[in-house]
């Protein structure tokens, strides 16, 4: 596959039946890390230096590898494979991108057997990207690596259990180890796999502590091996293959409908519904469009997602890229919540339930058209200190509930507190009169002082810090004063001669912690 990807990246042609190599720089001078079948026909192998290559060969057509690219390239495969199979894992050995593993379970009688699943996925990467594929299917991550690319057969089923008798022909190479574990092991006579596997495990476990072992029980099927997917494998998918390849957007909102109607009743089933879903539209061409959706409140209905996904697409244009078409369309529902079920029929739903609905979907539509981060809201902090008692971050679920308030908070709060000259009996004394933003306001009520004390620990370094808003000035301010100590506040709220209401503040305990009362205009009430 490497081969391949490089030919199409290489500035001169390369011709395919002539020896072609891939090589990456080494200490020992630049070394191959890839091959083609004429290649490997002349006794070429990987690792091999190049200089030696070259002297047993002579012609050969050489290019440097790009593992970045091979890399990215062989996550874009992946994610195409996901139209077989929902969880498709990629697979780097030391010498670059090498394959991927595909998890059939569950999935091979959409396609009339394993046989003809991998049959199947054998000729679409040959036609859509032009890479002859060697295929097999075992229990094991392990036993499939080792039987794709030593096995006789380029496409191979091996029956359930079968993996010791397998795997015993085949040579070392096939447990996945590290060149120097390989070497070590031709030099004190071990060949086969089927060598080690009577074997006392201790000299071993002492002579090779690291994968050795552990590779030979995890293709045996002895301990799991853990994959890591291209994306998060779904709570519940749905898949449908097209007969002909679809090009608009009516077509995929009408399709996306069926597939959540489809989810509805296992949905229903588990008393759960759906937080976030994952649209996948798999090209003719081989391209992948992924539309992820993420709802207010859990959900079943299929209407309700058919709409979030058209604006989706109205707003990101994906029907406009159909190239060829799509031919295969799947929705996953990747996080689902507990939605137990409720009787509608003879007990109307309650005005609060209607409202938090309505509430929902009007929030979903927005964050649809908008952008998730363009639509937020106000989530409280355990802070007193005003200023710093709550964030702006992007709505993400339902809006957090909000502590009831003993004493009453302004309608607006200034982004920043703002100084002002007041007059006052006595210093520590109720304000009779304020001079703010060019006016001076004779106050006739006053009702307080509320005293908010300082954080003191804020003067300690902090455990953890509420999570950013994601509004810049916000989160500056936060991180601003984070560890600065907030002196004593005595607020109050005022009403001048005309009745507008503002919320004042004098800071610092007169005597203690200032010589002089500071006064300050935090916020306006009407």
């Amino acid at each position: 596959m490497l081969a391949a990807q490089a030919k199409r990246r290489c500035e001169k042609p390369v011709a395919p039946d002539e020896p072609f190599v891939l090589i990456v720089a080494s200490s020992g001078g630049p070394r191959i890390s890839a091959l083609n079948q004429a290649a490997e026909d002349l006794g070429l192998t990987v690792s091999e230096p190049l200089a030696d290559a070259r002297a047993k060969v002579g012609f050969l057509q050489v290019r440097a590898a790009e593992p970045a690219a091979d890399d990215n390239a062989l996550q874009k495969l992946a994610l195409w494979a996901t139209h077989y199979a929902p969880a498709a894992s990629p697979w780097s050995e030391d010498n670059g991108a090498d394959g991927f593993f595909l998890d059939v379970e569950g999935a091979s009688h959409l396609f009339g057997g394993e046989e003809k699943l991998i049959a199947d996925l054998a000729a679409r990467l040959l036609k859509n990207f032009g890479f002859p594929a060697q295929i097999a299917v075992a229990d094991t991550a392990g036993a499939a690596w080792a039987l794709s690319r030593f096995h006789s057969s380029p496409l191979f089923v091996l029956p359930p259990g079968q993996e010791t008798a397998a795997l015993a022909p085949l040579p070392i190479a096939a447990l996945r180890l590290a060149p120097d574990t390989r070497a070590t092991l031709r030099r004190l006579g071990f060949k086969t796999v089927g060598a080690l596997l009577d074997k006392p495990r201790a000299p071993f476990a002492a002579r090779f502590p690291n994968k050795l072992l552990r590779r030979l029980d995890q293709a045996l099927g002895r301990i799991d091996e853990p994959l890591k997917p291209v994306i998060a494998p779904p709570v519940y998918h749905a898949l449908r293959y097209l007969i002909e390849p679809i090009f608009t957007q009516q077509a995929i909102v009408a399709y996306a409908r069926r597939l959540m109607g489809t989810l509805t009743h296992v949905l229903t089933r588990d008393d759960v519904g759906a937080r976030r879903l994952r649209l996948c539209l798999y090209n003719v061409d081989g391209a992948v469009e992924s539309i992820d959706i993420a709802l207010t409140l859990p959900t079943r209905s299929a209407d309700h997602v058919a709409r979030l996904i058209d604006l989706k697409l109205e707003a990101l244009a994906a029907a406009n890229e159909a190239g060829f078409g799509f031919e295969t369309i799947g929705l996953a529902i990747t996080q689902a919540e507990p939605m137990p079920a409720r009787q509608t029929e003879f007990t109307p739903a309650s005005e609060d339930d209607d409202r938090t609905e309505r509430y929902a979907v009007l929030i979903d539509a927005l964050r649809q058209r908008l952008g998730p981060q363009s639509v937020r809201c106000f989530e409280p902090v355990e802070s007193h200190i005003p200023e710093r008692a709550e964030i702006l971050p992007p709505l993400n679920g339902e809006a957090s509930a909000w502590p009831a308030m003993e004493q009453p908070r302004p309608l607006l709060l200034l982004p920043r507190a703002e100084p002002a000259k007041v007059t006052a009996l006595v210093p520590d004394g109720p304000p009779r009169r304020f001079y703010w933003r060019g006016e001076t306001h004779e106050i006739t009520g006053a009702e307080g002082p509320e005293r908010i004390a300082g954080e003191w620990w804020r003067q300690m370094p902090l455990p953890a810090r509420p999570r950013e808003s994601g509004d810049p000035d916000l989160d500056s301010r936060f991180r601003g004063d984070e560890r600065k100590n907030v002196l004593t506040r005595d607020y109050y709220l005022v009403e001048d001669r005309c009745g507008h209401r503002f919320w004042l503040y004098r800071e610092g305990i007169y005597g203690r912690e200032t010589a002089q009362a500071n006064w300050f205009v935090h916020g306006l009430f009407a």
